[in-house]
Parts: C-alpha cells; sequence; structure tokens
C-alpha cells in the first residue's frame, strides 16, 4: 500500500483512491463563477423549471400530516408510496420490489460499480460517455473498454469485438445521451439489446434525460426490452429539482439484494423527508403538467444555440468539416456536441473563451481512452436567450482567431 504523497502524515491511502480524480466539469465551474462569465459548461437544469410553490406546499403538509416518519430513520428500499409511483411511470411492468430509491442516480452508479466490478474487470462503456461514470466506476479498479458509437448509438459489431468473457456490463445512455446528446434509434436498441442477451453481457441503462423529448418521445427503453438482463437508473433532478439528490434503479432479483446491501452500507436510506416532499408534489399527475413546460422552455433554448451558431462560427461557407466548426441536432435533453477545425485543440481554446467571457467544456474529459482533442460539450438549458447569443458571438470570436492558417 502506497504512502500518502504527503510523506509527513501518518495515512496511507487505499490504492483505489489513486484512482480517483476530480471531476474535469467542476474544476471548470469553478472558472464560470468568475463575474461576466456565460457558461455553457454546467450540465444543471435550469433554475425556472423548479416548481417552488409545490415544494413549499408539499414540505408544510409532510411536517403537518407525517412529521414524526419524515424526520425518522425509514427502509432502505424507499419511501412506499414513491416506490408505486415509480413503478406506475415506468413504461413496462415492473415489481415494485425491484425498484430502489437512491440519493441520485450518481449513487446508482456508485452501487453497480460496488456490486458489479471486481479490480481488473472488463466494463464496456460507449464512446464518449458520462464522465460521472467514469468517476464511479473507477475506484473499483475496472479495465474500461471504449465500444465505437456513431449518430445512432452503440456499435453494435463493434461491442461483439470488444466483448470478453468475464465482461461485467455495457454502459450506456441511450437517451439524450451526456455528452452528445445524440439518441439511440430503434432498430440500434433492438440489434444491441439482442446482441447482449447472445454475448451474456448484461446492460446498465442510464436514463436521466428520458422525459426531456422535444418533438416525440424516444423509443421505448432497453430494460423494457429484457429486464432480466438490465438494470434501469432514473432520476428525479431533471423534472423536479437536482438539490434534492433523489433517483433510482430497477434492477432483477438476481442482483437486487446485494445493491439494496451496497445501499444500506452507504448510507442506510436516502432522505425520507425528501422523498416524501417529492412524492406529495407528484400526486395528481403534476409531472404530466409540469414536464412539458421544461420541454418547451428547453427546446427554444436549442433553437437559439443552434441559431447563434450557424449565424456567428466561421467558416460557413466551408464544405469540408475539417475547414469549420460542426455540431448536432439533439432531439432532447441539455447538450449540443460541436467539434473544431482541424489543428484546434478544445483544452488549449477554453482559457481563450473564458478570456473573452464564455466557458464550455472540453470533450476529452468523456472519453475513457483515444480522446477527441477537437470535440466539446456546450449546454444550453441555464443561460438566457441574450446569453446564448453573447456566448456564441464570444465562442466564435474564440475560433476565429485561433483557427490554424492554411495555404
Amino acid at each position: 500500500m502506497k504512502q500518502s504523497p504527503n510523506h509527513n502524515s501518518p495515512w496511507q491511502l487505499a490504492r483505489r483512491a489513486e484512482r480517483m480524480n476530480p471531476s474535469v466539469i467542476r474544476e471548470i465551474l469553478k472558472i464560470t463563477e468568475r463575474p461576466g462569465i456565460i457558461s455553457f459548461a454546467g450540465g444543471l437544469p435550469s433554475a425556472k423549471t423548479f416548481p417552488v410553490a409545490e415544494f413549499a406546499r408539499a414540505c408544510a403538509t409532510v411536517l403537518r400530516e407525517d412529521a414524526a416518519a419524515a424526520l425518522q430513520y425509514s427502509a432502505s428500499e424507499g419511501y412506499g408510496k414513491l416506490v408505486e409511483m415509480v413503478a406506475e411511470r415506468l413504461p413496462w411492468a415492473v415489481d415494485p420490489g425491484q425498484i430502489l430509491i437512491t440519493t441520485g442516480s450518481q449513487q446508482g452508479l456508485d452501487l453497480v460499480a460496488k456490486v458489479l466490478i471486481d479490480s481488473d474487470s472488463p466494463v464496456l462503456v460507449e464512446t464518449p460517455t458520462y464522465l460521472g461514470a467514469l468517476q464511479a466506476f473507477a475506484p473499483m479498479e475496472p479495465r474500461i473498454v471504449s465500444v465505437r458509437s456513431d449518430k445512432s448509438g452503440v456499435d453494435v459489431d463493434d461491442l461483439t469485438r470488444k466483448h470478453v468473457a468475464g465482461t461485467r456490463f455495457l454502459y450506456v445512455l441511450p437517451n439524450f445521451q451526456n455528452p452528445t446528446g445524440r439518441t439511440m434509434d430503434e432498430a440500434r436498441r433492438a440489434a444491441l439489446v439482442e446482441r447482449a442477451a447472445q454475448l451474456g453481457l448484461p446492460l446498465v441503462e442510464d436514463n436521466p434525460y428520458g422525459d426531456l423529448w422535444f418533438d416525440a418521445p424516444p423509443p421505448p427503453p432497453l430494460t423494457a426490452r429484457n429486464p432480466d438482463g438490465c438494470i434501469y437508473l432514473g432520476s428525479f433532478s431533471k423534472v423536479l429539482a437536482p438539490g434534492l439528490r433523489l433517483g433510482f434503479l430497477v434492477a432483477p432479483k438476481a442482483v437486487f439484494p446485494k445493491l439494496l446491501q451496497a445501499k444500506q452500507a452507504a448510507d442506510l436510506h436516502s432522505p425520507g423527508f425528501n422523498q416524501r416532499v417529492i412524492a406529495d408534489v407528484m400526486q395528481g399527475g403534476f409531472l404530466d403538467r409540469h414536464v412539458p413546460t421544461i420541454r418547451a422552455l428547453y427546446k427554444s433554448q436549442r433553437d437559439e444555440m443552434l441559431s447563434a451558431l450557424a449565424r456567428e462560427m466561421p467558416g460557413a461557407d466551408q464544405e469540408d468539416p475539417d475547414q469549420r466548426m460542426t455540431w448536432n441536432k439533439p432531439d432532447g435533453g441539455m447538450f449540443l456536441w460541436a467539434r473544431l477545425p482541424k489543428g484546434m485543440d478544445a483544452i488549449a481554446l477554453l482559457p481563450k473563451a473564458v478570456d473573452k467571457g464564455v466557458a464550455f467544456v472540453p470533450g476529452a474529459a468523456f472519453f475513457a481512452d483515444s480522446p477527441d482533442s477537437r470535440s466539446l460539450r456546450l449546454s444550453f438549458v441555464t443561460p438566457s436567450v441574450a446569453e446564448i447569443e453573447r456566448g456564441v458571438a464570444a465562442l466564435a470570436a474564440a475560433v476565429r482567431e485561433n483557427m490554424p492558417v492554411t495555404a
């Protein structure tokens, strides 16, 4: 066991601690706290969508009618009424006894890692993938293997090539993926589930953004197609409020007891008061009325960013994508994925963009290996329309001034 970097300290760090690294995004968010910085960096829901009045009413109701239970220790599985509400909202038949309320869906990733990963065991991830998942998996010392992906989702043939005996699972975000915003299409979902079943490969399906579609809902979840072969992660953060730190997982009966035991060891249970407040807010079909307002706001923000990029970015007359900045058009969610002209590096561009008053996340952070240095993630949901216009103009100026000179 290696000593702490401070040789005057008696503390010795576990080997797994060496695999822990600070979140690149969290470090970038510190920059955005500087006055005048317009941030396209954070994956934060818009505070405009938080149902504050409903939470105020629900808090008062819970404290008036159920204070003793709400403020007491409670069941590790979660508040029964909330568990039943989750089961009712899922698009396939689920036994409530297979649902575990978690302290944010990030905890779900941590529990999955603790229960399923041994040191040096292979774990497959799509390319690129959610940075928070890589952080959750890293302490268990897996061998992360990247699977090629395209605009339709995971490349099933590359998955077959990368799969080896003992591979623990494939981690995948089919809907409005973080960081790319892409959505796996129906054909690819069907092919992926079929191939995974043939290989005996479990799937860990992370779906925090699935309700945030703009024009049409995404295809049914992977888990709905093979419930015994998948673990499904969901969240209340994107449709209600992230500060309450509540999510959930749905797991096959073969693995659920161990996930529950890992949950008990981690925090006994997620906050009972928060669970009751969310259950109270959700009564009477509230989400069916509330979520469409989020979709409308985020769609308008996306459209504004797309318009600003088309208007401001240099090289619009270039047909060669290597000679101009390119970006996608997500069908939902919170993120847009862009790529700089050939010869540019997003990490090198970031401080120059910040000097002009705008921040983004370099895409390299989302790759388990072989990062694409030209890629970057832009979040369109928290800035105002005016800030999107100014921020994209500032980003375009930074790109223009740092584009390589071509002959």
